[in-house]
């Protein structure tokens, strides 16, 4: 081949890329809790590791050496993906529930409107866009479930949520019913012994009239 190839700058681009998801997805399988999503990402950064390598060696085989070039966004997504986050956050803030187009078209179609890449490159360029849409499907897939775990966890935290204010609704029902039965238990106490009061204190009668008035009568 003379001169430099037109399509250098894509596989370069591509070397540079895979090599720095396979740096971060590893940072995430580090201390993810999940054995499912470690599963998914061991497989999708085998896969990228290879690729970054693989398109490092096509260059280096077509007679140039990888372009590093500084990736503003590398740092910020190494940094997301070693975090605390949990996997469905980092799936969202990385993007990766993005990458499945299913059916619709998407950056690999173009890669081939450029007629003069030769065949080993050719090879190699059709793996890797055959592994990055299936990788792209196993995280969608991971994602997915990742979102049903989540509303699980949700519904059954409203649930017991729920349980939980009416168990205090009903404590404090009990309460309130206690206490009122407490409040008339004492008022009825109260009017006992206020009538015992009363009972004692009235003067005596006789024949229904009164002890005194039956003396002054009698004088009379």
């Amino acid at each position: 081949m003379t001169g430099k190839p037109s399509y250098l700058g894509l596989l370069n681009a591509i070397a540079i890329a895979e090599s720095n998801a396979h740096e971060y997805l590893n940072a995430w399988i580090a201390v993810t809790p999940s054995a499912e999503v470690c599963a998914v990402l061991r497989t999708v950064t085998a896969r990228e590791g290879e690729h970054g390598m693989s398109f490092a060696k096509r260059i280096n085989e077509l007679g140039y050496d990888v372009r590093r070039k500084p990736d503003p966004g590398h740092a910020k997504r190494l940094e997301v993906a070693a975090s605390d986050c949990t996997d469905l956050e980092k799936m969202k803030a990385l993007g990766l529930h993005r990458l499945d187009s299913g059916d619709q078209p998407d950056i690999f179609d173009r890669f081939f409107s450029d007629h003069t890449i030769d065949i080993r490159t050719g090879e190699l360029l059709g793996r890797y866009i055959a592994e990055e849409r299936d990788s792209a499907r196993l995280l969608r897939g991971c994602y997915e479930q990742l979102k049903m775990e989540q509303a699980s966890v949700q519904q059954r935290t409203t649930a017991n949520a729920r349980a939980a204010m009416s168990e205090r609704a009903t404590m404090d029902n009990d309460a309130r019913l206690a206490a009122i039965e407490e409040k008339i238990d004492t008022v009825c106490r109260a009017v006992d012994e206020l009538r015992q009061i009363v009972s004692s204190q009235a003067p005596e009668r006789v024949n229904g009239q009164r002890r005194g008035e039956s003396k002054a009568r009698a004088k009379a």
